[in-house]
């Protein structure tokens, strides 16, 4: 799937134009294009390489998956590539959805698959159309601030469930192993956030500098903008990757502590169980003592019995043994 448009002085003029006619766009210097490819081959790109002269290479990683986020630099163009990132409660799971742009000074070329919601950048172009005179940076912007916008969404859905989860620790009835298993599977997810957050600074750090002819310079404090989102998306993302490790921590050590007040009770329940084992195994001998085979001998053994184990069961209850 191929969509096009042409803007001419800010306004969309014309859209789902053929290929073929871009370079002819583009030769006008009033012009912006967009074109967007879904799930292209080489051969689908192929056209387009000649018509903005992009580098081969670059071709290459735009169809190739699971490229790092970063901003290559050629001759003729710039190359981004960049994740869009969503959370599943239901799950726990980070997705990530590749996006990938080829920037010239006139035409802002966007590569992804179907699972990347690109009507979310449109609206966000088509709510500012006073801006679109500022050509493709606008266009940029407004592409790098829905992906980082997402970005965003998406630790505030982690931090969320990890504060669920927090509440979960104390609640009854204790659920250790489910509090462990949802801890590793957040933390998962938050280390798949961070390699898709954490590059966009050194994105947003270039895009910044002066001496690319692509970007407008009067667009800068806006890429200024989307740069302190990522930093707070980052910032945000080691803040619970600690969080997650003290919930880790802290599940194991309450485990730690139900297992000793449980060993503690089973000792001090031994210990009460102890006395009248001994007793009546003492009294069980076959020798003479004193009360031997006579009836008060046997409410003697039976009153120490009572009163020791009357006695250990106060005093443990007294310590908070039992």
């Amino acid at each position: 799937m191929i969509r096009t448009r042409l803007y001419r002085s800010g306004v969309l003029e014309l859209s789902d134009f053929p290929l073929a006619d871009v370079s002819d766009h583009v030769a006008d210097p009033s012009s912006t294009v967009w074109v967007d490819f879904v799930n292209p081959t080489m051969e689908d790109l192929s056209a387009l390489e000649q018509e903005l002269s992009l580098h081969p290479l670059a071709v290459e990683d735009a169809v190739h998956e699971h490229q790092r986020p970063k901003l290559d630099r050629y001759d003729s163009h710039l190359f981004l590539s960049a994740y869009s990132v969503g959370f599943d409660p239901a799950t726990d799971e980070v997705t990530a959805h590749d996006i990938k742009a080829f920037i010239t000074n006139r035409a802002l070329v966007t590569v992804h698959g179907e699972d990347f919601d690109i009507r979310a950048v449109e609206g966000h172009w088509d709510k500012q159309p006073d801006q679109l005179t500022r050509g493709v940076s606008f266009l940029l912007w407004g592409l790098l601030d829905t992906v980082v916008d997402g970005h965003f969404q998406t630790v505030q859905d982690l931090d969320a469930a990890i504060d669920e989860l927090e509440d979960e620790l104390f609640e009854p009835p204790q659920r250790g192993r489910d509090i462990q298993r949802r801890s590793f599977e957040l933390r998962k997810s938050l280390v798949q956030l961070r390699r898709a957050v954490l590059p966009m600074r050194e994105v947003l750090n270039t895009l910044m500098r002066r001496d690319l002819e692509a970007i407008d310079p009067s667009m800068i404090p806006y890429f200024q903008d989307v740069y302190d989102h990522v930093l707070r998306a980052s910032e945000w993302t080691e803040t619970l990757r600690d969080l997650v490790t003290s919930i880790l921590d802290t599940n194991v050590g309450l485990q730690g502590n139900r297992m000793n007040l449980v060993m503690k009770k089973v000792t001090s329940w031994a210990a009460i169980i102890a006395v009248p084992t001994a007793i009546t195994g003492f009294y069980g001998q076959n020798v003479p003592y004193p009360g031997f085979s006579t009836e008060w001998g046997f409410w003697v053994s039976m009153a120490l019995i009572v009163a020791i184990s009357v006695g250990l069961y106060a005093t443990f209850k007294r310590k908070d043994w039992l």
